[in-house]
């Protein structure tokens, strides 16, 4: 056939002068070994062994841990610090500190280098340089060329070691916060994460939204700085490296840029441990009226296990089956296909690291139907608490999990930061080799154990966010219902109930 006659044919068929019947392709596909219907399709068995850790893991003699997964397809570097900080350490009435540390690290120049002066220089060689600081964290990375790798590194090290933290770019940021925090109850998304939080974990916790504009304007350079000090050192750093190095090369280049700084003093040494939260979320229905909005946020969930728990692998399936398995998943079903009351319905059950984690189911539907998409999923929350689930939902639950997590290795870039992760959190090394055995082990009556064990109806924490006026005409009964009044957004203060 010519170069030209699959075009010939395509212009065809586009056209309709040609017409291929369903029968004749069945049988194409047939002939050539392809199923009729996807619902036909049979996979081989995953064959997938993860990286052993020890492969990858070094020690520099400065004492820093490092992970190097070569790759050399394409002339690009990836250099990823992970930092022991975060905002568990933030000094009472400075909310919004540690965050805007992170940012203005690598926003606020060098003492080398004016913010434009770096921007312009990355810019130049086509590098992108990060810098960031979370609830439990702290980040800062680089991607670039190989062949500009020296002096990215040099730049890099200037700006995690020696940060400019310029005035103006400071009010700037400052300012801009200031903005978003004007606009904090605007959207049903941001006041659901918000109430959540405190629903959950209570107001005066690390991982709550705390800052007001009193705290943002008290925050000074000085106070970035200091902070700075504080968190980032040798010290508390794990490095993950990919892409096209050498490792002994990449180690040595590190080595040199931080053997001298591993030497100063360390201001924080040892980091203090991550405090747990006090509160015990309170069961009950609660309710952010939003009288503008035609639909309304809703979020159902309970304190849930740790990622070292025993039953972590049988509390995954029990998750995918409920809620975490998209359209094969119960709530899913359930409330988006059988009764069209959502796009989305799910649930999550997450695992902490520092301290229990939170199962959460959640939805959006229009005010009349909230209380019928709740119904739903209050239902299948008893539903899986006492019937065994059924051995295809098992079958497809564990072959989701087992086919998934390969994608913690999927690249050279994912395989390092997993690792270095892994090793920053204090992870099991054998808990990815296990992973695909000890997912398989589990069993209808495992998930029902767990479910009865772990699920518990009477503590279910409820928010709705929505008109609660519509909503309570959909169904919900006003009298079993407590009201959160909207904070003032730059103040956060409550109005009295």
């Amino acid at each position: 056939m010519s170069r030209a006659a699959p075009i010939l044919l395509a212009l065809l068929l586009a056209s309709g002068l040609l017409s291929i019947g369903p029968q004749l392709v069945a049988q194409s596909g047939a002939s050539a070994g392809i199923p009729a219907r996807p619902t036909d399709l049979v996979f081989p068995e995953l064959d997938f062994l993860p990286p052993e850790r020890s492969k990858h893991r070094h020690v520099l003699p400065c004492g820093v841990v490092v992970y190097v997964v070569e790759d050399h397809e394409l002339p690009l570097v990836d250099v990823d610090f992970t930092v022991r900080t975060g905002a568990y350490l933030e000094p009472k009435g400075k909310a919004g500190l540690v965050s805007l540390t992170g940012s203005q690290m690598r926003a606020g120049g060098t003492a080398k280098q004016t913010p434009e002066d770096l921007d312009e220089e990355l810019a130049f060689l086509a590098a992108s340089l990060s810098t960031s600081i979370g609830d439990t964290d702290g980040s800062a990375g680089f991607n670039c060329l190989t062949r500009n790798l020296d002096r990215v590194l040099d730049i890099f090290f200037d700006v995690v070691r020696s940060p400019r933290f310029d005035a103006g770019r400071l009010e700037l940021e400052k300012s801009q916060r200031l903005q978003t925090l004007a606009r904090r109850n605007d959207t049903t998304a941001g006041i659901e994460s918000r109430e959540w939080d405190r629903l959950i974990r209570g107001a005066d916790f690390f991982t709550t939204d705390r800052v007001t504009k009193v705290s943002l304007d008290g925050l000074t350079r000085e106070d970035l700085q200091k902070f700075h000090r504080l968190s980032f050192h040798p010290k508390h750093f794990i490095v993950s490296v990919s892409g096209d190095v050498a490792t002994e090369a990449i180690l040595s280049k590190l080595e040199e840029h931080l053997r001298d700084w591993a030497r100063e003093p360390c201001e924080l040494d040892p980091v203090p441990p991550i405090p747990k939260p006090a509160l015990d979320p309170r069961p009950g229905t609660y309710i952010v009226n939003k009288p503008t909005v035609n639909q309304g946020r809703v979020s159902i969930g309970q304190l849930a296990a740790m990622r070292s728990d025993p039953d972590y692998h049988a509390l995954a399936v029990l998750n995918q089956i409920l809620g975490g398995g998209a359209f094969t998943s119960r709530i899913t079903s359930r409330v988006r296909s059988d009764e069209g009351l959502a796009y989305t319905a799910a649930s999550r059950y997450e695992f902490g690291i520092y301290y229990p984690g939170v199962f959460r189911a959640y939805f959006q539907s229009k005010s009349e139907s909230v209380a019928k998409a709740l119904s739903i999923v209050e239902a299948e929350i008893e539903r899986i608490r006492k019937e065994k689930v059924s051995a295809e939902e098992l079958g497809t639950a564990q072959s989701y999990l087992i086919g998934l997590f390969p994608r913690a290795f999927a690249t050279p870039e994912a395989t390092a930061d997993t690792l270095a992760s892994d090793e920053f959190t204090g992870r099991d090394p054998s808990f990815w080799s296990s992973y695909k055995t000890n997912v398989k082990k589990v069993t209808a009556d495992d998930v029902l154990r767990v479910a009865k064990e772990r699920l518990f109806p009477e503590k279910l924490v409820v928010l709705i966010v929505g008109n609660a006026e519509d909503i309570q005409k959909g169904g919900l009964e006003g009298g079993k219902l407590t009201n959160i009044a909207l904070p003032d957004p730059l103040t956060l203060e409550y109005p009295a109930q």
